[in-house]
């Protein structure tokens, strides 16, 4: 995707992923775990401050009392990558090759939100070409989508997501997802889903070599 003229200040640092692989601990089976790392606070100030001036000259959304949006995403596996999924290290011998941390759920959300405000998606705002955001965590693009959501005057409504990969099993994990979701989005358990799908080793999906993510969500007027 071509560079997004949304951002034009010198690059901010974040950390790089690590290309480690995840060893589960001799004595007891692998477990998820909360990623503990939190967004640079210049990071954030650099996504509020500069694309603002963008999203303001956009003409505003009429004040419909419900919007609904679509988002997917897919990233391609890679050895010796973290897998991270909605916020969340998957043990897996593979991971999302992608320039910020790949949380191909998270990415999907976002732009879910974003569509439903009428907004430019998530590679126009957070573009790959930007070195900023080379291994950001994508809770920091969360964070931004759902503060878009409540300054139009919307809360969500309720959101569905399902996720498409043939390895690892995600029914291990899903609650733990999903609760991160909830806490991300400040939304109620009831109103957020989460569904995980085989693709029956047909193409990339089946064979282990990608990992894809469809999102829908309603947003209601406040």
């Amino acid at each position: 995707m071509a560079a997004s003229s949304l951002f034009l200040a010198s690059p901010v640092a974040t950390a790089p992923r690590a290309r480690a692989r995840p060893t589960p601990s001799a004595a007891s089976p692998a477990r998820p775990s909360l990623r503990l790392r939190q967004p640079s606070p210049v990071v954030v100030a650099a996504v509020q401050a500069e694309h603002q001036p963008a999203l303001a000259a956009a003409p505003k959304p009429p004040a419909l009392p419900f919007r609904v949006g679509h988002g997917f995403d897919l990233h391609r596996l890679e050895p010796d990558l973290p897998l991270i999924i909605g916020g969340i290290n998957i043990p897996h011998d593979r991971g999302c090759d992608a320039h910020s941390d790949g949380d191909v759920l998270l990415h999907c959300v976002v732009d879910a939100i974003l569509g439903a405000l009428g907004l430019p998606d998530i590679g126009q705002i957070f573009p790959d070409s930007d070195p900023r955001w080379k291994g950001a965590d994508s809770s920091v693009f969360m964070r931004e989508a759902v503060k878009l959501m409540h300054e139009a005057g919307y809360e969500l409504g309720n959101l569905d997501a399902t996720l498409i990969l043939q390895k690892p099993k995600i029914s291990p994990f899903k609650e733990i997802i999903r609760s991160n979701l909830c806490d991300l989005l400040g939304a109620d358990p009831s109103v957020v889903n989460l569904k995980a799908k085989t693709h029956e080793k047909v193409d990339s999906l089946g064979e282990n070599r990608s990992i894809a993510a469809h999102t829908v969500v309603l947003l209601m007027r406040k």
